[in-house]
């Protein structure tokens, strides 16, 4: 009986594909994982690019139309690709001086949300409307879902705000928005 424990303790055979069988879910998790962590970055830098691109081109101009902000919306739901463009949510607000160093909403659009409401009151940093001046704000957020489900199953909750300074004119207006 001795003799044959002492055999199975000599014996290697099939070792490797053992220890191959031991750290294999350990590569898949390392692997599948730093995929999906890469994915939720670029998504992260997508919100983001999307934030600043959309007060870039609301602020390029003199005035907008409800045609013109659709199609700023359209553009924006492009560059959210490969990932879904149904869960972009888009705000963007006229924010102009309320004579007290504050903001207060002149005009908003609201794509996939709800706009803020005319005349309500903005939060914007110190100094950045000058008197009778105005600023673009542009929110934007975005729920990630994994692409694969195998490592992360909580969808991921994403938002950037990006302010911009009208170009043309001090005050942006919206000829036909409500």
């Amino acid at each position: 009986m001795l003799k044959m424990f002492a055999k199975i303790r000599r014996a290697d055979d099939g070792m490797a594909a053992v220890e191959f069988a031991l750290i294999l879910p350990a590569m898949f998790a390392l692997i599948f994982g730093s995929i999906e962590v890469t994915n939720a970055l670029i998504c992260k830098a997508d919100v983001s690019n999307t934030a600043s691109t959309a007060a870039d081109l609301v602020a390029q101009e003199s005035q907008v139309s409800n045609t013109d902000m659709n199609n700023v919306f359209s553009a924006l739901g492009s560059l959210i690709y490969p990932y879904p463009s149904a869960s972009i949510k888009v705000i963007i607000t006229s924010v102009i001086d309320d004579g007290h160093g504050g903001g207060k909403v002149d005009w908003s659009k609201a794509y996939n949300g709800t706009a803020r409401s005319k005349g309500a009151a903005v939060t914007v940093p110190a100094g950045l409307i000058t008197t009778g001046g105005s600023v673009v704000l542009s929110e934007v957020t975005y729920t990630y879902t994994p692409l694969s489900s195998v490592m992360v199953r909580i969808p991921i909750k994403m938002s950037n705000t990006f302010y911009g300074h009208p170009r043309r004119v001090p005050q942006i207006k919206c000829t036909d928005c409500t």
